[in-house]
């Protein structure tokens, strides 16, 4: 990077960013007017408007990301005046770079910068997503493993537990079958219906599982029957619970493809890791 690109970069860096009550973080439209290359305010607002009628026209609420405030500036001896300004959400500092002046190289550098920072952001909340799933996804692996483990020593062999396991999504899905699932979901026969279930779908079938295991070990239940019978009971009341709260578990949308999210994520930050070097 040329040291002007640096000093764009750095200015773009130094604008004073902030965070509201809510956690949201923001800019001050008059602390960017300066990096983004406008000497004049009134200048610099044609390139706002331009901006908020993208974001409506893109289907966004501009007030989500462009709140109207007023600030106090200093004047000479002590005095304040109130002067008009907003605060702007990243994507809305985007919208701003790709509506302003782009024969400035400041605004050139910016569309870019905004770009980056906007698909970062993405990425991280897409990253944190897919962490969270891969986490439920693995907790049900291994209390899946342990029932597995300990219903054989209860003489359930592996057929036998495939069968309590289909048993339990059918009470889980409200009479829909495994299969049935895969069905809705498009889902080829030989992968997991777990690996394309929403994270909250996959905590219930961990948790009617988890109930499924304490209870075959306090109470030392044998057989496929018994099993069956304890591990239908546990997905019926996770199932009501979650009735409870309005939610139907075969009701809630597949999410994409477990592998498939975790390469992407990983191909598109290699991808932005490139982008940010150059």
């Amino acid at each position: 990077m040329d040291k002007q690109l640096q000093t764009l970069q750095t200015n773009l860096e130094t604008a004073a960013q902030r965070t509201d009550a809510e956690g949201i973080e923001f800019w001050f439209a008059r602390d960017l007017q300066g990096p983004l290359g406008y000497a004049r305010w009134e200048n610099f607002q044609t390139a706002i408007n331009r901006a908020i009628d993208s974001c409506e026209a893109s289907g966004h609420g501009a007030s989500d990301h462009f709140r109207g405030v007023t600030k106090m500036i200093e004047l000479g001896k002590g005095g304040q005046r109130p002067v008009d300004d907003f605060m702007l959400t990243r994507y809305a500092c985007y919208l701003i770079a790709q509506n302003g002046d782009a024969r400035k190289p400041e605004i050139a550098f910016a569309q870019s910068y905004f770009a980056i920072q906007t698909r970062k952001q993405e990425l991280i909340e897409d990253r944190m997503r897919l962490q969270a799933r891969l986490e439920a996804r693995d907790r049900l692996k291994e209390s899946e493993k342990a029932l597995s483990q300990n219903i054989y020593e209860r003489g359930v062999d592996d057929a036998g537990f495939g069968r309590i396991r289909s048993q339990g999504d059918k009470a889980l899905f409200g009479g829909h079958t495994t299969q049935a699932m895969k069905d809705r979901f498009g889902i080829v026969k030989n992968r997991a219906l777990a690996d394309f279930l929403p994270t909250l779908t996959i905590a219930a079938k961990n948790l009617a599982t988890e109930i499924t295991n304490h209870n075959v070990e306090r109470d030392n239940l044998q057989g496929e029957r018994a099993i069956t019978g304890e591990h239908v009971q546990n997905n019926e009341s996770v199932r009501a619970m979650l009735g409870q709260r309005g939610i139907k578990p075969e009701k809630l949308a597949a999410e994409e493809d477990l592998k498939k999210l975790e390469r992407r994520v990983k191909s598109e930050e290699k991808k932005l890791a490139k982008q940010t070097q150059t």
